[in-house]
């Protein structure tokens, strides 16, 4: 068996807005595992600024897996805890090259076309105006859960585009979800949850910086309206350390990233603590290529569950690879009649 690592780098559209600046290109990794039959591909999906493997050494640990990937899949992840980007990948490339097609690694009603998934609608950070034009774009595309970044822009013009948004339609209507990416003050917070509140907001998504868990657990407590844990549990891999952290803290929900927290294995461990001390969760990419994308929506899609979830929509990249993922409105499907196109994976 021989292994070799690819960088690739996604070119965005549009200049996308993030709490982390803007994004012009977002440089992913895939590894290609070769034995002498077939071909498996993974997807690291490193998230510069976000991921905590996004350090000096992270090509130089990739080729080491390269030269070491006779060590089987089970020994590779547990040598690398500090690089969770790697292990999905690794989780990806590995499922690939065991299965019967290389692209669909959890077989489901979704990979068989029978099934689709619900998903939030992101509005990106920008202007007042370009924000306001997303929201329109995103309703009139039939999505009724919209997930909208704050913290960017002037806090009163940001309640001004939630009370725009709840002037047209009732909370029965679009589910509207928030996210702070850490941008609030431990002061400040409870303050502005009160009246983020009056716009029957259904969650906020981590209001504080990680790693406050007093000040979280207290916000918790207190909230007006559901808190989310986001990145709060990246870096956290131990499973007594996990319960731990959602016991302390006591969220509303829980919000996993498959590449940011180590894969499948490490997410299905998630769920399972979350599950068992009822807290809702949902999944959510962290643009990946479609080859990501898809693998993280086959894996959701093997779950029971009713929550819109933050899967992205393969449309954001002038040179992603065509795939069977479709969006219908809301709903993200796998049509496999389609084939995938890697051609330009080696250009």
């Amino acid at each position: 068996m021989t292994a070799n690592y690819h960088k690739y780098l996604l070119d965005f559209k549009q200049p996308s807005g993030t709490s982390r600046g803007t994004l012009t290109q977002k440089e992913t990794y895939f590894i290609i595992i070769n034995n002498e039959i077939k071909q498996g591909i993974g997807e690291c999906g490193l998230f510069r600024g976000l991921s905590i493997d996004d350090r000096p050494d992270y090509e130089n640990k990739l080729n080491w897996v390269c030269n070491h990937i006779d060590l089987g899949l089970e020994e590779l992840l547990t040598q690398l805890i500090e690089f969770p980007s790697i292990q999905i990948g690794l989780e990806m490339a590995f499922k690939s090259l065991e299965s019967h097609d290389p692209f669909e690694l959890f077989p489901s009603k979704f990979t068989q076309s029978e099934d689709s998934i619900a998903i939030n609608g992101l509005i990106w950070m920008g202007t007042e105006s370009f924000m306001k034009q997303q929201i329109a774009d995103k309703i009139d595309a039939g999505f009724s859960c919209i997930k909208m970044k704050i913290g960017a822009i002037d806090f009163q013009q940001e309640i001004n585009l939630l009370k725009s948004i709840r002037n047209q339609f009732s909370s029965k209507d679009i589910e509207l979800r928030v996210d702070a990416n850490g941008a609030f003050h431990p002061t400040n917070a409870l303050e502005k949850l009160k009246i983020l509140s009056d716009y029957k907001i259904h969650s906020i998504e981590q209001p504080i910086k990680q790693g406050q868990i007093d000040s979280m657990n207290q916000l918790c407590s207190k909230t007006p309206l559901p808190i989310a844990l986001d990145e709060e549990l990246i870096g956290v891999n131990d499973y007594d350390l996990k319960i731990q952290l959602l016991t302390d803290i006591k969220p509303q929900y829980i919000i996993l990233k498959p590449s940011l927290l180590g894969g499948f294995e490490a997410t299905s461990e998630w769920i399972e603590i979350a599950n068992k001390i009822n807290i809702p969760w949902w999944i959510t990419s962290a643009l990946e290529s479609n080859i990501g994308l898809s693998a993280i929506a086959q894996f959701t899609s093997t779950f029971d569950t009713n929550m819109y979830q933050g899967l992205g929509t393969g449309q954001l990249y002038t040179n992603n690879f065509e795939c069977p993922l479709l969006l219908n409105g809301e709903n993200l499907s796998y049509n496999n009649s389609l084939n995938w196109n890697l051609s330009t994976l080696n250009d």
